[in-house]
């Protein structure tokens, strides 16, 4: 399995959840969990994903988040799973 994190943040707004989860639905990413909340009108989402039957090359699935969080106000990313532990270990 390969696991990626995505992360949301950005003005809350109505679709965010519904917008990032239809795409990836669409590409064949599995969500195997999720995180969100919404701190003084700022949504704050984690997701771990599978990305193993992906339609589409990682790159390109990260570069496509990101132009949907720029349509809808967001700052998306999306790391392996293994690049972002190695970035937050103690």
């Amino acid at each position: 399995m390969k696991k990626s994190i995505i992360t949301v943040v950005g003005k809350d707004s109505v679709g965010i959840i519904a917008k990032v989860c239809t795409y990836l639905a669409n590409n064949n990413v599995n969500v195997l969990d999720i995180s969100q909340t919404i701190v003084q009108g700022y949504f704050n989402m984690m997701m771990i994903a599978d990305t193993n039957e992906a339609k589409k090359d990682f790159m390109i699935i990260g570069e496509e988040l990101e132009q949907i969080g720029e349509e809808i106000g967001c700052s998306i990313k999306m790391q392996h799973e293994d690049i972002f532990n190695k970035m937050h270990r103690i």
